[in-house]
């Protein structure tokens, strides 16, 4: 591809998730993720009802009257997009494929980020990590992450998620948001997601197409595994052949969720033939409330 269309299609996404960013999370995106600590701000005289454990004892001893410190929570968030490139993502039923829906959904987030001034790094992994950006602020930083998102090329075709959320572990040492997104066709990598959720504020972004859930009536079709590359003839018109596919597709699924609760990890669930944005802002909205709960 090249350069001016690289260009004119990342100006095309940036127009597109600007006019989201601030008409649909304004308000939402800060408010549900927490920074990293609180800063001290300044010293105020003792008032009843203040914490004990807040009294700072220097001032107080030199004054002779009780002053507590002040304290600002501390907003900038580091934002870590991790991203599956592996070869089922270029599978799609309708017009965006797996990958194409998971580059705009975190370029969405991208721009969150930038909006909010906080670092975005991002990691693209298969069956090994394919790329590393270190999280850093700034709009020109930002655009190269987001034209990586959308063009890079794999070498990989399988998916090894337990070697990025490792990797990830290894780099990012402070806690940080995290956007997981995947398809999760991938081996059990339950334990990769446990430990890295304790470290983490991780959110699971699991990207669906419907025809991986059930077969149409179309007669005999021929199906290929896209990391593999095995394949296999199905006769899709076999009532009983459809029921196993679509029972095989729920476990699967009943699984990873099993696993992600299991975890309290968040979740949004996305599929490439419904608009994502209602299932984003419902994600933003649920969690501001449990956050105003706490």
């Amino acid at each position: 591809m090249e350069a001016a269309e690289i260009l004119k299609k990342i100006r095309t996404l940036e127009i597109k998730t600007k006019g989201l960013v601030q008409s649909a999370f304004a308000g939402d995106y800060h408010s549900v993720f927490k920074g990293r600590g609180m800063n001290f701000e300044d010293v105020r005289e003792y008032q009843p009802g203040d914490e004990i454990r807040s009294i700072d004892w220097n001032v107080t001893a030199r004054l002779g009257t009780a002053f507590v410190k002040k304290f600002t929570e501390e907003r900038e968030l580091t934002v870590m997009l991790v991203v599956d490139v592996s070869a089922s993502g270029n599978f799609g039923s309708v017009a965006l494929s797996k990958r194409e829906l998971a580059a705009e959904v975190a370029c969405l987030l991208a721009f969150s980020a930038i909006r909010n001034n906080d670092k975005v790094g991002l990691i693209l992994f298969s069956d090994q990590v394919e790329l590393f950006i270190p999280p850093k602020k700034g709009r020109s930083h930002t655009l190269r992450v987001i034209r990586e998102i959308l063009f890079f090329e794999p070498k990989g075709r399988g998916t090894l998620p337990a070697l990025a959320l490792d990797y990830l572990n290894h780099v990012v040492t402070r806690r940080s948001v995290v956007f997981f997104i995947s398809d999760f066709q991938a081996e059990d990598f339950s334990r990769a997601l446990t430990i890295t959720s304790r470290r983490h504020d991780f959110v699971a972004i699991r990207i669906d197409d419907e025809r991986e859930e059930t077969l149409p009536d179309i007669g005999l079709i021929t199906l290929e595994d896209a990391e593999t590359g095995e394949q296999v003839e199905v006769n899709t018109g076999d009532r009983r052949t459809r029921t196993r596919f679509a029972e095989a597709a729920r476990a699967q699924l009943a699984e990873t969720n099993h696993v992600l609760r299991r975890n309290n990890i968040d979740t949004i669930s996305l599929r490439t033939n419904d608009d994502y944005l209602p299932a984003l802002r419902a994600f933003f909205k649920q969690r501001e409330r449990r956050m105003a709960r706490r």
